[in-house]
């Protein structure tokens, strides 16, 4: 768990490195986590006492989530709230340094908490997958590159991937102090740019539409035909159904503000023609989200699935010690892949 020696393996040729011989690959200048840091995990296996699991930010050291700490609410299956291979966030109760210990908990993190750290990660990830191809690319250790680079941007920008964004803009201001060779410089640079490429938005609004007058499904249809019609060739407008009167008005384009002010225009149009007709309305559920794993789409996941869990929360707190870790598992039934998947309900 310990990193490996820190010597520069860069020969004079800088021939690449097996990426087995990378050495020590945490995502951190810290060795350990603190007592109530975030922290994501991957479940490896379950035991009678909890789940064990390996800490993906800090060099695959491996914790344990006790049953205890599994879940507020009580539960007979724990296949139904873990399972071996997935990712999970939890919070660091205990930690042992010299013993290696790392209790952790999966109850006492909440819907926000989850939104947070898996932002985190997620930009965490790109440093580290950045980092792990220019060191391979260069003929150096990940550890070498981290502590002559990583970590001193970390401490200045507060995360190293904000201080790589600035770097494609400014990057004699970001690497200035900083031991870096030229190469390796433009390699890190380069390959952060890849991964941050902007990628389509996909938005999506829910809305209810009936008529209860003579046209009835006709007044539907037409209503949202209308909607549909907003669209043009730079944002199209999807509407497909849910179940009726449920449907969901869907966009995907580059520019966020852009896909939201084309949503509300095309629900004003499904409302402004469905009300012109005798027995017909609309009503709007809920705010328009991003969908494709941003925060607002997560969020509302997390946050339904806290109320559930509210209704059954067991509030007597355990105390038992161990070592281990656990990974929950991450609400699978979303409406978005359902409505992604169902093609046959366009209306």
């Amino acid at each position: 768990m310990e990193a490996r020696d820190g010597t520069s393996s860069q020969g004079a040729t800088g021939a690449a490195v097996p990426k087995a011989d990378l050495g020590d690959c945490r995502f951190y200048e810290e060795r350990f986590p603190d007592v109530e840091d975030l922290v994501m995990v991957k479940v490896n296996r379950i035991a009678d006492l909890g789940a064990y699991v390996s800490l993906l930010e800090y060099n695959n050291m491996e914790g344990m989530i006790l049953m205890s700490e599994l879940s507020k609410r009580r539960f007979r299956s724990v296949n139904k709230l873990i399972r071996v291979g997935r990712h999970e966030v939890v919070m660091v109760l205990r930690v042992d340094p010299k013993k290696g210990y790392i209790d952790l908990s999966k109850r006492r993190v909440s819907p926000e908490d989850i939104v947070k750290c898996e932002e985190k990660f997620s930009k965490s990830k790109k440093v580290h997958q950045t980092v792990r191809h220019a060191a391979q690319k260069h003929g150096m250790k990940v550890d070498d590159l981290n502590r002559s680079v990583i970590w001193p941007l970390y401490r200045k920008y507060g995360h190293a991937l904000d201080a790589l964004k600035e770097a494609a803009m400014r990057p004699d201001e970001v690497f200035a102090g900083l031991e870096v060779d030229e190469e390796v410089r433009k390699s890190l640079i380069q390959d952060i740019q890849l991964r941050l490429a902007p990628q389509a938005l996909k938005l999506r609004a829910r809305v209810d539409v009936w008529c209860f007058g003579k046209q009835g499904i006709d007044a539907v249809k037409a209503a949202l035909q209308a909607g549909q019609e907003v669209g043009d060739d730079e944002v199209t407008i999807n509407i497909k159904l849910i179940a009726p009167p449920q449907y969901v008005v869907v966009t995907s384009c580059y520019d966020k503000e852009l896909g939201m002010r084309k949503i509300e225009q095309a629900m004003k149009a499904i409302s402004d023609k469905i009300k012109s007709f005798s027995g017909g309305d609309f009503k709007q559920q809920g705010e328009i989200v991003v969908m494709g794993g941003d925060e607002e789409k997560r969020l509302e996941e997390l946050l339904e699935e806290a109320n559930e869990d509210d209704s059954s929360d067991d509030e007597e707190e355990e105390e038992d010690e161990g070592m281990g870790r656990v990974e929950d598992d991450i609400p699978e039934d979303e409406v978005e892949d359902d409505e992604e998947d169902n093609d046959d309900g366009n209306a």
